[in-house]
């Protein structure tokens, strides 16, 4: 039998049923990503699997630094087949990660290879992935259509164009309705030279000075508009760590000009400017019924020396921590609630310890009157945690304080165009979590009722959140 097998991670029986019968057919609503949207406009055609499946992937190059592998055939000039030889003798010492699974699965779905990647087997699998990208035309668009994607929610500056949205959404040959996401990251860097870079970038884009806070949030709202045009319906924050203090607009307008002029900021101005902010990009949110999400509780960056080598999103990264994260994160989504102009949100922490924190605190605030089944959300496990252990104690958190029945489910949160698999992942560790509760006796054997919650959580929720449901 090979390792992925049509029962892989389904271990009961009614694991297994609940996953074929309900999970394993359903399409993906892939809400949160970092895929590239030109190389979908462009339909990208890879030149070779290391391309497609190396390439930018941080989890991957951790993995093989782990295992001793060089940086020159990880991210440096090494030859393709260097590179992926080099992965290849990494797996043999990955079994334990989930990489061995995702590995082995990415292999099987995209390439029909079911033999288990090794130092000894590499270039019978290079050769056997190559022919298959060249044979069964493997493009951005093919590896879409092929993984059942029926939404894709991109990542994007503020101050980006979106040219390549256009072209996708014009383009009647390709139906997978891609949007862009608003991730305005630089816009909360106060005391870094990416704020006054993201201020130059803002001023290119609209034309006009930027030279106070009210300015700065004027254009700011452009730009959302910008993008609301272009179908956006989600915006993203990724917060190392979340703040709150509240501050009058003088004190607001005075940190916005120490940030301008590149003067150092106090903890207590970040707090209170980040607070502000957020707030202020909250209330647009609601106003055009999007979605928000925050991501926090990550350390960037962290090998000085290999940033200046290899720069940011390397694989250089790590889970934070911090004090006050009840506190900080009640009262964000309080000061937006008592204004009734919280947006539906989505929050991911990034630091296990805080699950049981941020399950009980959304809780606090699903009271609306629009009928939204889980207004505010407890986010899949994210990064770090998109493991066995760090899905299963994400639901166990959920379910303990909320309503696992509501929840959006699993994002890709990918750079690679076969990161689909993670989803497939998800869903079997979320039915073999359901079987054995129903067949302990915790969970009662109503086909009915677990129909709908495999079906809601894979992805009936995320069509009806997201306002994509007919």
């Amino acid at each position: 039998m090979t390792f992925i097998n049509k029962d892989f991670m389904l271990q009961n029986k009614t694991a297994k049923q609940l996953y074929h019968d309900f999970a394993e057919s359903l399409p993906i609503f892939d809400y949160h990503c970092h895929l590239d949207p030109q190389q979908i406009a462009e339909n990208h055609k890879f030149n070779n699997v290391t391309e497609l499946w190396l390439a930018g992937d941080h989890y991957k190059w951790r993995a093989m630094r782990a295992h001793g592998i060089p940086e020159e055939k990880i991210t440096g000039n090494a030859s393709s087949e260097e590179k992926f030889e080099a992965w290849a003798q990494t797996v043999e010492s990955v079994v334990g990660n989930p990489l061995y699974h995702w590995t082995h699965l990415e292999l099987k779905r995209y390439f029909a290879i079911d033999e288990l990647l090794n130092s000894k087997n590499w270039k019978s699998i290079y050769d056997q992935a190559n022919k298959a990208i060249l044979e069964k035309g493997l493009t951005a668009r093919t590896l879409i259509n092929n993984s059942n994607v029926t939404f894709i929610g991109t990542t994007d500056n503020p101050t980006d164009s979106l040219e390549f949205h256009d072209a996708i959404r014009e383009d009647e040959n390709f139906t997978v309705e891609v949007a862009p996401s608003f991730r305005p990251d630089e816009a909360f860097a106060v005391g870094e030279e990416k704020f006054t870079n993201f201020i130059k970038k803002l001023q290119d884009a609209s034309t006009k000075d930027v030279t106070t806070y009210k300015e700065l949030i004027k254009e700011i709202e452009n730009r959302v508009d910008y993008f609301n045009e272009r179908g956006a319906i989600v915006s993203d924050h990724g917060l190392g760590k979340l703040f709150y203090a509240e501050s009058t607009d003088d004190e607001i307008e005075a940190i916005f000009l120490k940030a301008l002029a590149q003067k150092e900021i106090t903890a207590e101005e970040n707090a209170k400017y980040q607070t502000r902010l957020l707030s202020d990009l909250g209330k647009m949110y609601h106003a055009r019924g999007w979605v928000m999400q925050l991501h926090f509780g990550a350390i960037r960056n962290n090998n000085s020396r290999m940033f200046d080598l290899v720069g940011a999103d390397a694989g250089f990264d790590s889970i934070n921590d911090q004090t006050d994260v009840a506190y900080a994160l009640n009262n964000i989504l309080n000061a937006l609630d008592k204004e009734d102009k919280l947006p539906k949100t989505i929050i991911y922490n990034l630091n296990p310890i805080y699950n049981d924190v941020v399950a009980s605190a959304v809780a606090n605030f699903q009271s609306n009157n629009e009928g939204i089944k889980g207004k505010i959300q407890f986010g899949s496990g994210w990064w770090f945690n998109d493991t066995e252990q760090g899905m299963l104690h994400q639901m166990e958190a959920l379910a303990d304080h909320g309503l696992l029945m509501h929840f959006v489910g699993m994002l890709t949160d990918s750079r690679s165009f076969v990161s689909y698999p993670r989803h497939e992942y998800f869903r079997r560790i979320l039915c073999n979590f359901i079987g054995e509760r129903v067949e302990n006796g915790k969970f009662p054997n109503d086909q009915e009722l677990l129909k709908k919650l495999i079906e809601n959580v894979c992805y009936n929720n995320a069509m009806r959140y997201f306002n994509k449901a007919k």
